[in-house]
């Protein structure tokens, strides 16, 4: 079995997360790749995340006294068919100090698909001086079914409060349930010029429209700005997996830009290829 991963597992990058799970690939993928024949091991990587489900997680700590914590948070989600095993909520995409009073924190989770989210389990290790913790919330969003799940909680996870628990297993509330047309991953590739000051730094958004005049919401392809610095360099081709609403099977137009921040915004683009993933990964 081969189980390519070529991502960060770091909190400072990609999307913050210290554990993946792989999913195998056919051994002909890594032969390919090992013969120079056009596969790379990165186009794998990308084959692995096109595989997985990208969920939203949002947090809200409550609105009292020394409801905030500085333990170590984690979550575990179920579903029809499987769950995502423990996953750390390390890295807030909102707040540098997370799980503070009254605040909402939001992180990405990544697992390979679990069915319909049945239930929730979150908690945490009770380390580090300020640990009990009142947890007013937690949200899901999942692109890839359509549906964005409310699980409220309104108690302490604290060992001097309540029933002293620290860890809690939460049930969605059925009347918060929202439902959406569900996501589809497109791959989407980027191919930047060769000429003299061609990449940027900014942050690059795209939106795809679809025939009778569907369109997606505006993405930005980088996940921060760490990426935004990396990517998108003179004379590069990079490669995204992107969760978007589905626009049908014919593409007519895309829109593509960036915000014109950082030190080099401007940018030179070459070309852009979409291509539209199907369940079986075509």
């Amino acid at each position: 079995y081969y189980f390519p991963c070529q991502r960060w597992l770091a909190v400072e990058e990609d999307d913050g997360q210290i554990v993946r799970e792989l999913v195998p690939v056919d051994e002909a993928f890594v032969k390919k790749d090992s013969e120079n024949d056009g596969q790379s091991l990165a186009t794998l990587g990308l084959e692995q995340k096109a595989k997985s489900t990208t969920y939203t997680v949002k947090v809200k700590t409550g609105d009292k006294k020394n409801a905030g914590t500085d333990a170590n948070v984690f979550i575990t989600l179920y579903g029809s068919k499987d769950d995502t095993g423990i996953v750390s909520l390390k890295a807030s995409k909102i707040n540098k100090n997370k799980f503070e009073r009254g605040k909402v924190d939001e992180f990405t989770v990544e697992s390979v698909d679990i069915g319909d989210l049945k239930k929730i389990k979150i908690g945490h290790d009770n380390k580090g001086n300020s640990t009990g913790w009142f947890l007013e919330w937690v949200e899901i969003d999942a692109p890839s079914l359509g549906r964005c799940l409310k699980f409220p909680c309104g108690r302490w996870l604290d060992k001097s409060e309540d029933d002293g628990a620290i860890e809690r297993i939460i049930f969605p509330a059925e009347l918060q349930t929202t439902e959406y047309i569900p996501f589809v991953p497109y791959e989407i590739t980027v191919y930047t010029s060769d000429i003299f000051g061609a990449g940027t730094d900014a942050d690059v958004f795209i939106v795809l429209y679809g025939s009778d005049g569907i369109c997606t919401q505006q993405k930005s392809l980088c996940l921060n700005k760490r990426e935004q610095r990396m990517y998108f360099e003179r004379n590069s081709v990079n490669q995204f997996i992107v969760e978007l609403e589905d626009v049908g099977d014919i593409i007519e137009k895309i829109r593509i830009g960036h915000t014109g921040g950082g030190l080099n915004s401007g940018w030179h683009l070459d070309r852009v290829a979409i291509r539209r993933l199907l369940p079986n990964g075509k």
